[in-house]
Order: structure tokens, then sequence, then C-alpha cells
């Protein structure tokens, strides 16, 4: 027992997702009967409060038609099978529309506490729960005692509610027997209704105490302790799957960060179909061209296709492409050996933005890269 106790001392932190959807897959959520039950009495009392008086005097006159006989009846003792079942089905028609409210409720209220879930598990056989200490415990421990006194909780206010209706309805009680059937079932179905109403309310207040506390419980029977925490992370982190998602959602948010930078450029370099750098300059620092974002093949498309929309002019050079594409890293300026091929293309195209500058537009340059600085397209230098 010391040693549970210190085990259950040590779980101190709060479960983690993967432990709640864990513990939801079994079965293991926050459920409150007494609010499934105070739903469905509060409901059911109000169907009553708003077509009871239809509904009790339709039932009166259906118990008094079953007492009355008709003469052909005795002659005809065949019909009989008839009328009994006539008499089944309009009481079953009677009812109905109150049994879909109240099945149509008790789900709807199930979910209220707990969501809803359907798990396999909780139909699956516990052999665990015949188990002569697991009963004891389950008998003797904390969630017993709660119960217990939720229990007699709920047994006093119904009590209470029923003493307090019968005391204050006696004179209505005692007349009740005079009245004829079908009064008599209208005003008794008036006190029930009364002492639905406050039971249900008893009820309510009951339950609204109790979905913290199941909350509470459940949340302190999946508490973890750092350990635990520790080893769930080592176990998610290490498999396979869950490496991979977390790297292409790296790759996804980093691309689209760098995608953003796009719009911000003053050209984009291309090869034309296989690679596609970004660059931004400004003319009034001192330093050197940054390429903010760059790509091969379907994130080079995705590139072009932004400098199309945002006007930003896109300028072909294999070579050059390249060379900025192997040797410079995103956000960073770029090598000293590509100044003088990068100064001649934004040379170019700042002319062309130039729009009161039409006569002085430069020719379009052909930029010569350093052997040092040619790559093919998988990376690897040219060979002089």
């Amino acid at each position: 027992m010391a040693s549970e106790d210190s085990s259950s001392a040590e779980k101190t932190e709060e479960p983690t997702a993967r432990r709640l959807q864990k513990a939801r897959e079994d079965g293991q959520v926050a459920r409150s009967h007494d609010l499934s039950s105070a739903v469905l009495l509060f409901t059911a009392t109000l169907f009553f409060s708003f077509s009871g008086e239809w509904l009790f005097n339709r039932m009166g006159t259906l118990f008094s038609s079953q007492l009355q006989f008709d003469r052909k009846i005795y002659d005809k003792a065949e019909l009989l099978p008839a009328i009994f079942g006539q008499s089944v089905l309009d009481a079953y028609l009677l009812i109905l529309p109150f049994m879909a409210v109240l099945l149509f409720v008790s789900v709807l209220s199930t979910g209220l506490s707990g969501g809803f879930i359907f798990s396999l598990k909780l139909a699956m056989p516990n052999f665990g729960k015949v188990s002569l200490l697991n009963g004891l415990s389950r008998m003797f421990g904390l969630r017993a005692w709660i119960e217990l006194v939720k229990s007699i909780a709920k047994f006093t206010v119904i009590a209470t509610i029923l003493y307090l209706s019968v005391t204050n309805n006696l004179e209505e009680l005692t007349n009740i027997n005079q009245m004829e059937l079908g009064l008599a079932v209208k005003q008794a179905g008036a006190l029930i209704i009364d002492a639905c109403f406050w039971m249900s309310l008893g009820l309510l207040f009951i339950a609204f105490v109790d979905v913290p506390l199941q909350r509470y419980q459940i949340n302190k029977r999946l508490k973890m302790s750092k350990q635990e925490v520790k080893d769930e992370m080592k176990d998610a982190e290490g498999r396979p799957e869950v490496k991979a998602q977390i790297r292409r959602r790296q790759r996804q948010m980093a691309n689209n960060r760098m995608m953003a930078k796009v719009k911000d450029a003053d050209v984009v370099i291309t090869n034309p179909q296989h690679f596609a750098v970004a660059l931004v300059y400004d003319p009034n620092s001192d330093g050197a061209p940054t390429l903010v974002a760059k790509g091969t093949d379907e994130l080079a498309r995705r590139i072009r296709e932004l400098a199309q929309e945002e006007q930003i002019h896109i300028f072909e050079s294999p070579d050059l492409a390249r060379a900025l594409y192997f040797t410079t890293p995103l956000d960073q300026s770029i090598p000293e050996a590509l100044y003088q091929a990068v100064a001649q293309v934004i040379a170019y195209v700042f002319s062309l933005n130039q729009s009161y500058a039409a006569t002085r537009r430069l020719p379009r340059p052909s930029p010569k890269i350093p052997d040092e600085m040619k790559y093919d397209e998988n990376g690897f230098l040219f060979q002089a």
C-alpha cells in the first residue's frame, strides 16, 4: 500500500493529449449519470406540462372505453383479439411522441458531460472486474464513498420533495377516489407533474455538482508522473512516422515563411525550369543583395508563379541561378564571387522599373560566372 501511495503521489503532471486520446478510445471519459437522469426527468416534466392535460384526458378516455363492452362481443368472441390489438395500438400511438422525445434527450444528455464516443473496448469482457481484490477496492475506495454520499443526497432530496408534495396536497389526494375516472386521472397527473418538477430541480442541482466532480476524478486518474511524460515523449518522437511528420511540417512551415518573402524580392533568377532564386537589394545600403527564397522543381514553379502575380521581374540565367542556389543559404548575402554578375542583373531590372527613364534602359546582360561557381543540376562543379 505504501508503494502504491507513493506511486500515486508522484503523478503530479497533467495528462498529455496522447494519454487523453487513448483514455477516450478506452471509454474513460467524465460521465455523470445524475445529469442524464435529471435532464430526462426535467424533459418529461416539461412534456407533460404542455401536453399533459390532453394526454391524461386521452388516457382516461382510453381506460374508460376498455371497461365498456359492446353487446355483440358476447355473441362473437372471435372479435376479442382484434379489439385487444386495436387497444394496444391506440395506447402505443398515444405514448409514442413521449418515448421519441425521451429517446432523443437521453442520447443528447449522454454527451453533455463527456462528449459522444463509440468504443468497442467497452463492450469487451473485463475479467479484472471479477477480481476479489479489485472488487474490494471498488467497494471501500474513495469513489465508492463519493457514490454513497451522492446516493444519500439524492434519496434525501427525493424523499423530502415527495413528503412535501403529499403533505401540501393531502386533501386533493383523499378526494381522488371520489372523482370520476377521467377527472381522477387528470388530477393525479397534475400532482405527479408538480412533484416531478421539484424533483428534477433537485436532481439538476446534484448533477451540477457531480459534473465537475466526475471531471476532477477522471483527470486525477489519468495524471502522469514526470517519468511517464518523458517516456511518452521519447516514444512519440522515436517513431519513424512521427519523425517524418514533424520534419514534413517543419519543411512546410519553413517554405511558407520563405514564400511570404518572395513578394518583397527585386528579381527572381531562374534556370529557367528547375531552379529559382529570389533576391532583395537595397540600393541605399552598403550591403550585398540577399537571397530570400530558393527552390527546385515544384517549389521553383511556385516561386515563379508568385513572382508573376506580384509583377516581379523574372530573369533567366541557368548558370547564375544554379550558382546562387548551391552557394547561398536563405536570408544570407550572396558570395563575393557573384557580385559582378548579380549587379548586372539588378541594374538591368532597376532600369526596367524606372518608367521615366525609358531612353536610359540598359541592354539585357549576359552575366559571366567564375569557373569555381559553375554547377550542374546535381550540385557538382563543372570540371575545367
